[in-house]
């Protein structure tokens, strides 16, 4: 029998279905196609943390019972899937439940499976978007918590009741922005919601792809808020590049790229940084922070495949700062330490 190397190759033998996210910096679905080069080692992991990759698998057999696995699988220096642990997980797998994935565990088996190295708890944020995604992927209804989320953006229950709202039943509402007239709602709610239900939505929006008129609601509303609200409203702004870079622009002209912010880009707006510009007032920012600072952000932000060459492009540009720099000197001591 073929030695099986590849999750894919796994759950194919076991006959069952199955779904892919990515549940690095952002929590994103990832189509099979894109999964497999992955796999096969052809294409980098996108969003590296730390040096890893983190994915959910949910898959299913005939009996429709859903499964589901939090995998954490370490990358090599090009970003790529190191073979070798993901070997690893496939065969303690295999010897705990056999080639069927989906047959019932003892206890003992249970218990081996949660607390193997590979496993990761992902933040109750990303589950509940993750859990949103899932459900519309699948076609299943969305959670109990859903209506009355809904009902509260919809303007249907006093401003006050935000205690009684769950964080998935907001996950479900924003993930599901195209239905009926959720995105009017999603888009008022900037206006009528309690401050905690928007940081909530927040939350959730820098996981989802938002509309131009969203992203203008959300720059707007962030370029106004108090400093302890900002980070949440940027990172909403993650999948807009364009109304990232405006943000990081306007942080930057009110001396306000703080060691915070300058780590909530790194983790959700890493995409602005495609823009030389927004690069360059970000690493000037980052010089000004202590050496082991600096060199912990770009430690992390040039392993992200979208970014890495301008970084170290970065690295050799005539035209930066004294202060940038000193800074980059640094990073080369440690590197050759």
């Amino acid at each position: 029998m073929t030695e099986i190397t590849t999750l894919s190759q796994f759950l194919k033998t076991a006959n069952t279905q199955f779904q892919v996210y990515d549940l690095g910096r952002r929590v994103q679905h990832i189509d099979m196609m894109a999964f497999h080069q992955i796999e096969e080692l052809l294409t980098p992991y996108p969003s590296p943390i730390q040096g890893h990759a983190q994915f959910a698998i949910v898959f299913w057999d005939a009996s429709q019972q859903h499964y589901i696995w939090f995998i954490k699988l370490a990358l090599d220096e090009r970003g790529l899937l190191s073979p070798a642990p993901r070997l690893q997980f496939i065969k303690m797998i295999i010897e705990a439940l056999g080639r069927d994935p989906t047959q019932p565990l003892t206890e003992q088996q249970q218990e081996q499976l949660a607390n193997h190295p590979f496993n990761f708890k992902p933040t109750q944020e990303k589950l509940a978007v993750f859990n949103a995604l899932v459900r519309k992927q699948l076609g299943e209804k969305a959670s109990a918590q859903y209506e009355f989320a809904y009902q509260y953006m919809s303007g249907q229950h006093p401003t006050d009741q935000w205690q009684n709202i769950g964080m998935q039943g907001i996950a479900d509402v924003c993930v599901r922005a195209s239905e009926l007239d959720h995105q009017q709602h999603i888009n008022t709610s900037f206006d009528s919601a309690a401050a905690e239900v928007q940081i909530a939505m927040c939350q959730c929006l820098e996981h989802l792809n938002i509309d131009d008129t969203l992203a203008t609601i959300v720059f707007d509303k962030f370029v106004a808020a108090p400093i302890e609200q900002q980070a949440y409203l940027l990172r909403a702004l993650a999948s807009h590049t364009e109304q990232s870079q405006k943000a990081i622009a306007h942080l930057d002209s009110v001396e306000g790229l703080s060691a915070d912010m300058l780590i909530t880009i790194a983790a959700r707006n890493w995409s602005a940084l495609k823009d030389e510009q927004t690069l360059k007032i970000y690493l000037e920012a980052l010089a000004k922070q202590e050496q082991h600072f600096f060199n912990q952000i770009f430690a992390d932000i040039v392993a992200i495949p979208l970014i890495r060459t301008q970084l170290l492009t970065q690295l050799r540009n005539p035209n930066r700062s004294a202060e940038l720099s000193a800074a980059i000197g640094g990073l080369f001591k440690v590197m050759k330490a």
